[in-house]
């Protein structure tokens, strides 16, 4: 292979397994604002939360599946308390009220990492290597196929709940008319407290990749500023969207470093999804996937 287009190749696919774990993280947005159009800010943290906890257990003596075992039933509690005790008492209120209620949650849910856990940064070792491999002359990280590998399972899995399950279907019927469905005779609170609970592990998987590649340390939390230029890109009640804007998002950030960054100077990584967010916001505002909004006037 020609070793300019194999770098091409390699700036490409390392910018699509990026990508993956920024879709990871915006998927738990979605899935909240399908089903009860909240914009749920908390998200970041619910995502370090995650992560603290799980090395926490691991460094206090307990085995993975243990650690992963706790972990996930301190998530489930988690949603559940957020769901009933902040959201619930605010339905029917404007949406700013409840992003700005989800804020106020997130700050929450630091505190009581902090508070519970300290304020040390961990290292978490999920035993995958992360040396590169070749393939055709391309190098690819074995970490980052891992991870790629891990969100596919979580998008099918999650795909199959909502096609063929009762409360997978029950799910879709809400975020499609939510006033139908209650006088079709589902249960709101039940079907909210649900999603919230998958919020919860959504961020127990997205904290444990994320923590073993950039460490358990409080900045973990911001990756949630990651999701919001996918969210924008796919749409925010699109699982398949944040997934394909995920994709677009790495790669638009990886290429844009490696070949405008000499141009114009470095870190442009770092703003450049928010400036084509930005762009494509101006054109389609419903995203890639997401439902337009249909209204009478």
């Amino acid at each position: 292979m020609n070793p300019d287009f194999a770098f091409l190749v390699e700036v490409i696919v390392g910018g699509l397994l990026s990508g993956v774990m920024y879709a990871l993280v915006a998927i738990g947005f979605v899935l909240i604002y399908k089903t009860s159009g909240v914009l749920n800010f908390a998200q970041g943290a619910m995502v370090l939360f995650a992560a603290l906890t799980f090395v926490s257990l691991l460094e206090r003596g307990l085995p993975f599946v243990g650690a992963l075992a706790a972990t996930l039933a301190v998530m489930v509690v988690l949603g559940l308390a957020v769901e009933r005790a902040v959201l619930r008492p605010l339905v029917n209120q404007p949406p700013i009220t409840l992003f700005m209620a989800t804020l106020g949650v997130s700050y929450v849910i630091e505190g009581a990492a902090q508070l519970a856990w300290g304020t040390q940064v961990h290292g978490l070792d999920l035993g995958i290597d992360d040396t590169p491999f070749e393939i055709g002359g391309v190098l690819v990280s074995r970490f980052d196929l891992f991870a790629a590998g891990v969100a596919g399972l979580m998008v099918a899995a999650l795909t199959a709940f909502f096609r063929y399950t009762h409360t997978g279907l029950a799910f879709r019927a809400v975020a499609d008319d939510p006033f139908a469905a209650l006088n079709a005779g589902l249960r709101l609170p039940r079907i909210w407290s649900a999603v919230w609970i998958a919020a919860g592990l959504v961020a127990l998987v997205a904290g444990l990749l994320w923590g073993a590649r950039l460490g358990v340390q409080f900045s973990l939390s911001l990756v949630v500023l990651k999701a919001l230029p996918v969210l924008v890109l796919g749409g925010f009640d699109s699982i398949a969207g944040a997934i394909l804007a995920g994709l677009i998002v790495g790669a638009v950030e990886k290429l844009s470093e490696v070949y405008l960054g000499p141009f114009i100077g470095g870190g442009i990584e770092g703003w450049i999804a928010y400036v084509a967010a930005l762009a494509f916001l101006l054109v389609r505002p419903s995203g890639l996937l997401g439902l337009r909004s249909v209204e009478r006037v």
